[in-house]
């Protein structure tokens, strides 16, 4: 073979090679990525009642209600680092634990659904802890936890 054939045969080659490596690179677009959780805002009638902030673990403001009595529903957004609220896939739901249920107790109309009505069963004070969940509820794991907020139970 002369010189000008092996010359034609190795670009052509090597021309083959950057046309396939170029066609081998994945098309698809990026994954979207979701907002991560930064905080909780509780709310009432529109009113935010209590938010927490993720950075400083703090919540600004409480939960109250009579012995015998019940919240109207308490909303429960969770927001990103500037407070706008972040959109929830289908796979998470949230999960309340209350810390002394013989002072209060916190219901959901249907398991796992955003918000719910805290009870007032007896006078005092007990801590509130919201948890953003993934999986199916009853026995997925925690995205995000937030630190008790108090809850004070007015006796009637």
């Amino acid at each position: 073979m002369d010189t000008w054939k092996m010359r034609t045969l190795a670009a052509g080659i090597v021309v083959f090679g950057l046309t396939s490596a170029a066609c081998s690179e994945s098309t698809t677009e990026p994954e979207e990525e979701h907002a991560e959780p930064e905080g909780v805002e509780l709310v009432i009638s529109g009113l935010v009642i209590a938010s927490y902030d993720g950075e400083t673990q703090r919540w600004v403001g409480e939960l109250e209600v009579d012995v015998g009595e019940e919240t109207a529903h308490i909303s429960v957004r969770f927001v990103d680092h500037d407070g706008d609220l972040i959109s929830l896939d289908e796979d998470l739901y949230l999960e309340v634990e209350v810390e002394d249920e013989s002072i209060a107790e916190f219901e959901q109309d249907t398991p796992g659904e955003f918000g719910g009505h805290l009870h007032g069963v007896g006078e005092g004070e007990t801590g509130v802890t919201f948890k953003l969940m993934h999986g199916e509820v009853g026995s997925g794991h925690a995205d995000f936890i937030t630190l008790p907020v108090h809850a004070h139970v007015h006796g009637s």
